[in-house]
């Protein structure tokens, strides 16, 4: 491969499918030429084709190629760029515990092929609609040696936070900076306000381009924050309805773009990244939290004043976080949603739950997966060692 180019493979899914960003800014590195390798289950074979044959339309001056991949043990090669987003089946499960639990075959193949077939400084980007944390927590366990390079992209939802903002104050999205996105990225999460900042604001105050406002000072309305902002976004989060191709593109190019080149000075950026304990966070999961990106890569930004989390939030926020992985990895049986002491027990398993994993690849690779070594901190699946779950916590 020429030292002009790079290569970028996207593990895709329905997301993708109907939309594709080359973004002429988004240049990695030094490098003005990309590769672009679309990676799917045969079946999607056709779907694939119209991608590549929609990519090479855009006639981008940073496009080199664009080509497909259908066969497993081939994907990621001396890949520098590596997207991950929602795969795709018709399989139904009945139950919350089995859909967590069918993440892991294909993230144990994934993190597997990538050390094998990735370059040495593979960036891993996850993304998606759901279990968008517990993805790159699996990712990370069975890629450990790229594991500081596995994020899962918040931006997505930092926008859509921006877009109901900007209505309420009649303004444009762009024009308001620093909203924080903590904990997870397609669930329980909390958008922090206390620090989001509007600029160019029409009011009887005005300056210049910099000048700027805290948002709280803007909307009188704090009941509209607390209830109709919160559930509104809440809701987009839970059904991932507004998360489709350009927001989820735009959101993975410019989280990139971020993290090859750089974050405007001086801005907050949430990211999903391996928590070390900062903030008060446990240590094991991703989580979203505030950064910054420079000199390519990511500081989180412990250094803020006054963003102290309460207690009770930050449990909202983990627990769901802390249980994904436990019953993915086979650690607890079953998942049981956070309730505060305020809220009344809400149970319903009657409705099945539509799995986005990607059962086709899984099938088509299991004589490939078999192969696979298991990692040293695999642990054993059986009924007996299920039995001993209570009292397990999430791995340091």
């Amino acid at each position: 491969m020429s030292s002009v180019e790079a290569n970028l493979t996207a593990a895709l899914g329905n997301m993708f499918r109907k939309s594709v960003v080359i973004d002429e800014d988004m240049v990695i590195g030094n490098n003005p030429w990309h590769n672009l390798t679309s990676l799917d289950h045969q079946q999607a074979e056709e779907y694939l084709k119209s991608l590549v044959v929609e990519t090479q339309d855009l006639a981008s001056p940073v496009l080199r190629s664009a080509s497909i991949c259908t066969k497993v043990e081939e994907a990621f090669c001396q890949a520098h760029v590596i997207v991950v987003l929602d795969q795709s089946t018709d399989k139904e499960v009945f139950t919350l515990e089995d859909c967590l639990r069918s993440r892991v075959p294909l993230c144990r193949l994934y993190g597997y092929l990538i050390e094998k077939n990735a370059h040495e400084s593979v960036r891993v980007i996850v993304g998606g609609k759901t279990f968008v944390n517990l993805k790159t927590v699996l990712l990370m366990r069975y890629a450990p040696r790229i594991a500081h390079n596995i994020i899962a992209v918040a931006l997505g939802v930092e926008g859509e936070a921006k877009a109901i903002l900007a209505r309420k104050l009649k303004t444009a999205p762009s024009y308001i900076k620093d909203v924080i996105i903590w904990g997870s990225i397609s669930g329980n999460n909390y958008v922090d306000l206390r620090k989001t900042r509007v600029y160019r604001y029409e009011s009887a105050i005005w300056g210049p381009l910099h000048y700027s406002r805290p948002l709280l000072n803007l909307i009188f309305d704090s009941e509209w924050v607390k209830r109709e902002f919160v559930a509104t976004l809440k809701n987009l989060t839970a059904t991932g309805r507004q998360f489709g191709g350009i927001l989820a593109a735009h959101s993975i190019a410019t989280t990139l773009k971020y993290w090859y080149h750089g974050s405007p000075p001086g801005e907050i950026v949430s990211l999903g990244i391996w928590s070390e304990g900062q903030f008060g966070i446990p240590k094991g999961i991703d989580f979203s939290m505030p950064v910054k990106f420079e000199n390519g890569t990511w500081v989180v930004l412990t250094d803020l004043k006054d963003i102290e989390i309460s207690e009770q939030i930050m449990t909202r926020m983990t627990s769901d976080l802390i249980q994904e992985k436990l019953v993915a990895l086979g650690d607890k049986i079953h998942f049981q949603p956070y309730q505060s002491e305020t809220e009344l027990p809400k149970k319903d398993n009657s409705l099945p739950i539509t799995d986005d994993s990607q059962e086709e690849q899984i099938s088509d690779a299991a004589d490939f997966l078999n192969r696979i070594p298991q990692t040293t901190f695999e642990k054993p699946q059986s009924l007996e060692f299920l039995n001993g779950f209570e009292g397990k916590t999430v791995e340091s």
